[in-house]
């Protein structure tokens, strides 16, 4: 993966745009592109959602992924005609929930940063993904595989990609990113799995 970057200008802020591609070069939509400064502290990523809500519909969590910042929570709701077990055996949380038809679970907090991979003890074929971010340049990149990040300061800054297709176990790839003047590109290429991944069906399988 490459990082690409034009500057202009003499601004202490910069405005980083984001092209994602996988690796045949086919725009990657839905990938969530994080900026951790080399050096110095990470500002809080107040910006970012603190509260989520996924859905079980038609033995499907909707959405298949959401953003919170670290420390936020997320609360999963049961619309389906079935009983559901939701968990996440994941290094950043593990709990384990039973939800009844119409029913919500307890506010999960996720109070450390990464992907957690959501599950359903009953049925096998639903998954989710909570990516907690503990940047304030956090973004999701639209249908064309594009993003933007705005208000970036002036330094060096390591680059991470994830998104739902990478291959499990695969290490989110990652690119040195140097930031100064009024504009910067990043350009970087992920391996994602082809065609709709284990567990995506319906509507997920057409988004991914």
């Amino acid at each position: 993966m490459l990082a690409f970057v034009c500057v202009h200008g003499t601004a202490i802020a910069a405005t980083v745009d984001i092209a994602i591609t996988d690796a045949n070069g086919k725009p990657a939509a839905g990938a969530i592109v994080s900026l951790a400064p080399e050096n110095g502290a990470m500002p809080s990523p107040s910006n970012i959602a603190n509260e989520a809500v996924i859905d079980q519909r038609d033995q499907m969590f909707v959405p298949l992924v959401v953003t919170i910042r670290k420390g936020g929570q997320v609360v999963f709701a049961n619309n389906d005609a079935t009983m559901h077990q939701v968990y996440s055996f994941s290094q950043i949380k593990q709990f384990e929930y039973e939800i009844k038809q119409g029913e919500k679970s307890p506010p999960v907090v996720f109070d450390k940063p990464g992907v957690a991979a959501i599950g359903c003890n009953i049925h096998d074929n639903m998954v989710a993904f909570v990516y907690v971010a503990d940047s304030p340049w956090t973004v999701t990149t639209d249908e064309h595989g594009h993003a933007k990040l705005d208000h970036v300061p002036d330094g060096a800054y390591r680059a991470s990609v994830w998104h739902p297709r990478l291959a499990p176990g695969r290490a989110p790839p990652q690119a040195v990113l140097q930031v100064s003047g009024g504009g910067a590109r990043l350009s970087m290429s992920a391996p994602l799995l082809g065609g709709a991944m284990p567990g995506m069906k319906h509507s997920h399988s057409q988004d991914y």
